[in-house]
C-alpha cells in the first residue's frame, strides 16, 4: 500500500481558512414526495413496523420506484426524525442495511448523498436497504451532554442510531438484522464512535475524509469550527469543556483498539492536490470557475488536514495489531468532495456487501 508524504498541520491548515470553510457554497437539489397508495411498499413497510419503547414509525411515504422517506419518532430526543430509505428491488426477501449518514450539514441542507451523488441509482438492484438520517446538521451524530436550541435542541444521536432506531428499522423494512455504517467527512469521526458505542451492530464500517481525533488540541480546533461557525451553536453542550474525559472517549484513535476483531474496516483519504474530479467539466463544477476554485482551494486544504488525521488513525491501527481487518485508501489527489466520495462508495462497496453477506 502507498501512503503519501504526510500533510501540513490541521491546526495551522484551519486557522488559515476558517472564513472560507465557513463561507462553503452548497449545490441546489430537488426531490418529489408522494403519498402511500395502498398496497404501495409504503403501506406494506407501515403495517409492519414495531415500537421500541417510545421509537416508532409515525409514516411512511414513497418517493419513487425504490424509496422511502420515513419519519420516525425518536423517545430519547422527543422528536420526530426523517430518513430517506432505498430499497431492494425485492422486497418480500430479507435484505441487509447499510446505515449511510451524510456530512456536516446532516442533510438539512442540499449537500447530502441524496442530492449529489445519485446514490438511488447506485444502489439499483442491490439487494440492500439504505437508510439515511436527514436530520443531525453539526452534531457529529454523538450524545449531546447539554441540548442545543440551534441544533434542534436535544441531541442523543448515538442512542437513536445504536439503540432505538435498528429494532424499528428492522422491523418494518424485514431486514435480515445485519448492518454496516459509512460516512463523509464529519460523519467520518462519526461512524467509528456510533461502532464503539455498540461493536457488535456493525459488520463493517466505511469513513470518507473524515478526522478521527477529537483529544488533542488540532482536532478540537476543527470540531469547535464545524459546531461554532458552521452550527451556530456551542461546542461545550456537546462533550462538555473542551478537553476534558468525553472528548478522550470519544476520540477513536486513542480508542480504535476497543474494535479489534469487530467490524471491517474501510478508511479513504486524498491527498487535498488536485485529482480527476477538480476539472470545470466535473459533476457540480459545470464550468463555472469560482465555484472550481473554491473546490480546489478550500476542499483542497480540508482534504489535506483529514488526510494528516486519517494518517494517525493508520498508525494507530497497526499499533493495535489490526492490520489485516482494515484497508486504507490514500489516494495522491484528490479534494475534499463529491466526486471522491462517490468514488469511495463504489469502491468500498464489495467489502460492505461481503460484510452484509449479499451480492455486490
Amino acid at each position: 500500500m502507498r501512503v503519501t508524504q504526510k500533510s501540513r498541520r490541521l491546526k495551522a491548515l484551519i486557522g488559515a481558512t476558517t472564513a472560507a470553510v465557513v463561507a462553503l457554497p452548497i449545490f441546489i437539489g430537488a426531490g418529489t414526495a408522494g403519498a402511500a397508495a395502498p398496497g404501495s411498499d409504503a403501506a406494506k413497510v407501515q403495517a409492519s413496523s414495531q415500537s421500541n419503547g417510545g421509537t416508532k414509525l409515525v409514516s411512511s411515504t414513497q418517493v419513487g420506484t425504490n424509496k422511502l422517506r420515513l419519519t420516525v419518532r425518536s423517545e430519547s430526543m422527543g422528536r420526530d426524525i426523517p430518513l430517506d430509505v432505498i430499497r431492494p428491488s425485492d422486497t418480500n426477501r430479507p435484505a441487509p442495511t447499510l446505515y449511510l449518514l451524510n456530512g456536516a450539514g446532516g442533510g438539512e441542507d442540499s449537500a447530502s448523498w441524496q442530492k449529489q451523488a445519485d446514490i438511488g441509482t447506485f444502489f439499483q438492484g442491490k439487494h440492500v436497504n439504505v437508510v439515511t438520517p436527514m436530520q443531525g446538521a453539526f452534531t457529529y451524530y454523538t450524545d449531546w451532554q447539554q441540548p442545543d436550541e440551534a441544533l434542534h435542541g436535544v441531541n442523543k444521536w448515538e442512542t437513536f442510531l445504536t439503540k432505538e432506531l435498528p429494532p424499528v428499522i428492522d422491523s418494518a423494512l424485514n431486514t435480515t438484522k445485519v448492518n454496516t455504517l459509512a460516512g463523509i467527512s464529519t460523519s467520518g469521526t462519526s461512524v467509528f464512535n456510533l461502532a464503539l458505542k455498540d461493536p457488535q451492530l456493525y459488520k463493517a464500517v466505511g469513513a470518507y475524509s473524515g478526522c478521527a481525533d477529537t483529544a488533542t488540541p488540532v482536532g478540537q480546533t476543527y470540531i469547535q469550527i464545524v459546531i461554532a461557525a458552521r452550527g451556530s451553536a456551542e461546542a461545550t453542550n456537546m462533550w462538555g469543556p473542551v478537553g476534558s474525559p468525553d472528548w478522550i472517549a470519544h476520540d477513536p484513535i486513542i480508542n480504535i483498539g476497543k474494535l479489534k476483531g469487530g467490524p471491517r474496516l474501510w478508511v479513504s483519504n486524498a491527498s487535498g492536490l488536485p485529482g480527476p474530479h477538480d476539472t470545470l467539466d466535473s459533476q457540480g463544477i459545470n464550468g463555472n470557475v469560482s465555484t472550481l476554485a473554491n473546490q480546489i482551494i478550500v476542499g483542497g486544504i480540508i482534504e489535506a488536514a483529514t488526510n494528516e488525521c486519517t494518517h494517525r488513525l493508520f498508525n494507530a491501527v497497526n499499533a493495535n495489531g489490526m492490520g489485516q481487518q482494515a484497508f486504507f485508501d490514500f489516494k495522491p489527489a484528490g479534494t475534499h468532495s463529491w466526486g471522491y466520495w462517490r468514488d469511495d462508495l463504489n469502491n468500498s462497496w464489495p467489502m460492505l456487501a461481503d460484510a452484509m453477506g449479499t451480492p455486490r
